[in-house]
């Protein structure tokens, strides 16, 4: 869906990604998700945040894969080549962009904790969306394994989201 332009897979010498939150917020399995695309799981696999503050920083060092149109979802890509999709909220889609400063661009190279989007949640729940933000991987082709967060809240760039264990 998202092919990779990293071609790491033979001597990448790191066999994980660690995922910082890229979000602070409540900790949410996936098939909580009120979104049957995401809870069931067809985008990917992953875990997803009850967002309590309106900000995206990125989760670990790589660079923009794709910015949507509307600022409502971003692919990033771990310079091991691993593609992680950051939905904010739910069909917000629909917004047409409206309560989102996209403040990256594509192919733009990125550090853990660089701000990636920024966005009111009042006017988003005020249009009658839920927030909760699917932190997904679209394409899990050289995943071994993910372990997510035991922990029930999690701070932007400071807690580990999860680890993602690389096929070699």
């Amino acid at each position: 869906m998202f092919g990779s332009i990293f071609n790491n897979k033979n001597n990448n010498v790191n066999n994980h990604v660690m995922v910082k939150a890229p979000i602070s917020g409540k900790v949410m399995d996936l098939s909580e998700v009120k979104d049957e695309v995401f809870a069931s799981r067809m985008v990917g696999e992953g875990i997803a945040i009850d967002p309590s503050e309106g900000s995206l920083i990125a989760p670990f060092d790589g660079r923009v894969k794709q910015v949507f149109s509307t600022g409502h979802a971003v692919v990033l890509e771990s310079k091991e080549g691993i593609a992680i999709l950051i939905h904010i909220g739910l069909d917000t889609v629909n917004l047409k962009g409206e309560g989102f400063k996209v403040l990256v661009s594509e192919g733009q190279s990125i550090k853990t904790g660089d701000p990636i989007i920024v966005f009111d949640m009042d006017f988003i729940k005020n249009s009658r969306y839920h927030l909760q933000t699917p932190v997904v991987i679209p394409e899990g082709d050289n995943v071994k394994a993910i372990e997510f967060t035991k922990e029930k809240y999690v701070n932007k760039g400071k807690d580990l989201l999860m680890k993602v264990s690389l096929s070699m």
